[in-house]
C-alpha cells in the first residue's frame, strides 16, 4: 500500500482477496451470491430464506447453516471477473462466531462492510470494524435494501462517520427509496444505473451521460426525483470528501455504493470499484520478516481448518493464505512447525462446499489442502525457511460447559472428536487436571448448539452439556518454577488445551487478582498467539 512497493508480477498483480463483514441479516451472504453469479461461478443465485432447493446458498455448506438460514462458518471462494481474480471469503456475521471472522481477517487484503439501509451501522457491524481498524485493512461499504423502506441517505452517511470514525465518499447515490427506488447516479462514471424489479438476477441497465445537467435524464426519472437528486448530488459535493485512492488504501476513508443485492443492483459497480480501486496482495508479517508477494519463494499460513466438510470421508481441509511466490501442485513445503517436508498433491480451490483440483496458485490466493490433522491454525508452510506468520489470535472463551457422550461407551470417541473441532477452531477443549472429562470453552451459546449438532451428525455421538463451576479460562506462562508452586497448589483450577499449554480456569474476577497478586512472575492472559 506504500508508495515504493515493488512491482509485482502480473498474476499476483490481478489478485483481489478480502472479506465480506455484517451484522447478522445485512444481506451479507445475498450479495456473495450475487458476486458468484456475475463473476460466472454460477448459473442462479439461491436465497437464504427461499423455498425448497432454490435457498441452498453456495456459501453456507453446514447442515445447519442450511437448516436456519444464517452463516456460522467462514468460507473461501474463488472466481474471475474481468481481468481480476477475486478471492472472497464470507464471514459469519453472528457475534457467536466472531473468532473465525477475526482469524478470516488476517488472511484477507480488504473488506466490504454491507449495512441495512433501514437499520445503519448495527452494534457486529462496528465490533468487526474495530478488527478491520486494526489492522488497517481498506474498507469499502455497501448499503444495502434500498428497495425496501431506508433512512435518509446522509443519515446514512453521517451515521459511518460519527460511530466509525472513518471518511465516507460516495462512489454513488440512491434514486429514491423502497417503492419509489429506481436506481442510483454512479458518481464515479457519470452514469444513471436503473434497476429492473422484474428479474432478479439480470444487470442493472446502464446509461452514459454527460454529467447531472443531460436532459436525458428526465427521460429516466421523473421530475420530482430528478430535482430532489440534483439538489443532494449538489449538496454531497459540497458537504463530503471526493473519493482518495491512498486514503482508502490506508483505512481511512471508505466509499460507499447504494444497492439491492436480492435484485443485483449496485453489485457489478462494487465489484469494479474492488478491481479498480482494491489493493493487489499485501506484505504479511512474521516473527522473523514481513514477507512480500513478490518473493520468488512459495510461503503460506493456515488461518483457518474445517472439519468433515464431506462427512463421507472425514476430511479436515487447511484453509491456507498464500503469502509469496508460484504454487504448482505436487509441490513439497516444508512445515515449519513439525520442520517435516509435506508434499501437497490434492490442493483444492473453493467455490463454497464444491470445489476443484487446484494445479496452480499465486501469492493472495487462498487454498485448500486436505490432511488428517498434521496441519492447524497458524501452522507456516515454506520452501525451507522458517518463518512464523503473527497476528492469528486465539481468544479466551466467556462461556464454558462440562460435556458428556450419553452413552458412555463412545466417551473415547468423543475425545477424538473434541480434538479435531479444537483444531478446528470452533471450540477451546480443555482436560481438568482433576477428573475426568472435558469442558468446553466457546465465545457465544449459539456454538454449544452448533457443536452438539455437528458431533451428532458427523460423528453419530449423542451428547449433553451441563453447567460447569468455572466461567472462563486464561494461559498461563512466566518463571518455570512459579508455574510449578502456583500449579501444585491450584490444581482444582488447572487445566490444559488441546496444544497441551496450561490454563488457569476462573469462578470470578477475584480467582486472577488473586493470583496475579500472589505470583507476579506469572502471566495470565485472555488470547494466545496461534504460531506455528
Amino acid at each position: 500500500m506504500l508508495d515504493n512497493a515493488p512491482t509485482l508480477p502480473p498474476e499476483i498483480s490481478r489478485r483481489r482477496t478480502f472479506a465480506i463483514i455484517a451484522h447478522p441479516d445485512a444481506g451479507k451472504t445475498t450479495l456473495t451470491e450475487k458476486f458468484l453469479l456475475f463473476g460466472g461461478a454460477i448459473q442462479m443465485a439461491g436465497q437464504v430464506r427461499a423455498k425448497g432447493e432454490a435457498r441452498r446458498t453456495r456459501s453456507d455448506f453446514l447442515k445447519m447453516e442450511q437448516d436456519r438460514g444464517i452463516s456460522v462458518s467462514a468460507s473461501a471462494m474463488s472466481f474471475e471477473y474481468r481481468e481480476f481474480r477475486f478471492n472472497l471469503v464470507d464471514t459469519p456475521g453472528h457475534s457467536d462466531f466472531s473468532e473465525d471472522t477475526y482469524r478470516t481477517l488476517t488472511a484477507v487484503d480488504a473488506a466490504i462492510m454491507v449495512i441495512d439501509g433501514a437499520k445503519g451501522v448495527e452494534s457486529q457491524t462496528r465490533k468487526l470494524f474495530e478488527v478491520c481498524r486494526l489492522r488497517d485493512l481498506p474498507i469499502l461499504t455497501f448499503c444495502n435494501k434500498m428497495d425496501r423502506e431506508a433512512r435518509d441517505t446522509f443519515e446514512i452517511i453521517d451515521e459511518i462517520q460519527e460511530n466509525l470514525a472513518i471518511d465516507v465518499a460516495p462512489a454513488s447515490w440512491p434514486i429514491g427509496s423502497g417503492r419509489d427506488f429506481l436506481g442510483a447516479y454512479d458518481l464515479l462514471n457519470d452514469r444513471l444505473e436503473l434497476m429492473d424489479r422484474a428479474d432478479r438476477n439480470k444487470v442493472a441497465e446502464s446509461v452514459k451521460l454527460d454529467g447531472l445537467d443531460d436532459p436525458r435524464l428526465a427521460d429516466h426519472i421523473p421530475a420530482d426525483q430528478l430535482a430532489q437528486l440534483r439538489e443532494e448530488i449538489a449538496m454531497a459535493r459540497e458537504l463530503l470528501p471526493a473519493f482518495d485512492r491512498e486514503a482508502f488504501l490506508h483505512g481511512a476513508m471508505t466509499p460507499i455504493w447504494f444497492g439491492s443485492a436480492i435484485n443485483s443492483f449496485g453489485v457489478k459497480e462494487l465489484m469494479e470499484g474492488i478491481g479498480n480501486f482494491g489493493p493487489e496482495p499485501q506484505p504479511q508479517k512474521s516473527a522473523e520478516r514481513a514477507v512480500g508477494a513478490e518473493e520468488p519463494k512459495v510461503t503460506g499460513f493456515v488461518f483457518k481448518v474445517q472439519a468433515n466438510m464431506d462427512p463421507k470421508h472425514r476430511d479436515r481441509v487447511a484453509f491456507v493464505r498464500l503469502a509469496s511466490g508460484h504454487f504448482e501442485r505436487g509441490m513439497k513445503l516444508t512445515h515449519v512447525r513439525s520442520k517435516k517436508l509435506m508434499a501437497v498433491t490434492n490442493p483444492v480451490l473453493f467455490l463454497a462446499a464444491d470445489r476443484e483440483l487446484a494445479d496452480e496458485a499465486w501469492a493472495g490466493d487462498i487454498i485448500g489442502i486436505p490432511n488428517h490433522g498434521q496441519l492447524r491454525i497458524g501452522d507456516a508452510l515454506t520452501e525451507g525457511e522458517t518463518l512464523r506468520f503473527t497476528g492469528i489470535p486465539s481468544f479466551a472463551p466467556e462461556l464454558l460447559q462440562n460435556i458428556r457422550a450419553t452413552d458412555p461407551m463412545k466417551a473415547k470417541h468423543l475425545e477424538k472428536a473434541l480434538m479435531q473441532f479444537a483444531e478446528e477452531g470452533a471450540a477451546k477443549v480443555f482436560k481438568p487436571a482433576i477428573g475426568s472429562g472435558f469442558i468446553v470453552g466457546v465465545v457465544g451459546a449459539l456454538q454449544f448448539d452448533v457443536l452438539a449438532s455437528r458431533i451428532g451428525l458427523e460423528y453419530q455421538i449423542p451428547v449433553r452439556f451441563e453447567p460447569s463451576q468455572f466461567t472462563s479460562a486464561r494461559w498461563i506462562s512466566g518463571d518455570k518454577a512459579e508455574i510449578e508452586k502456583m500449579v501444585n497448589l491450584n490444581k482444582q483450577h488447572i487445566a490444559t488445551d488441546n496444544d497441551g499449554d496450561l490454563v488457569f480456569l476462573t469462578r470470578l474476577q477475584w480467582d486472577i487478582d488473586r493470583v496475579v497478586r500472589d505470583y507476579p512472575a506469572l502471566r495470565l492472559t485472555a488470547t494466545k498467539e496461534m504460531m506455528a
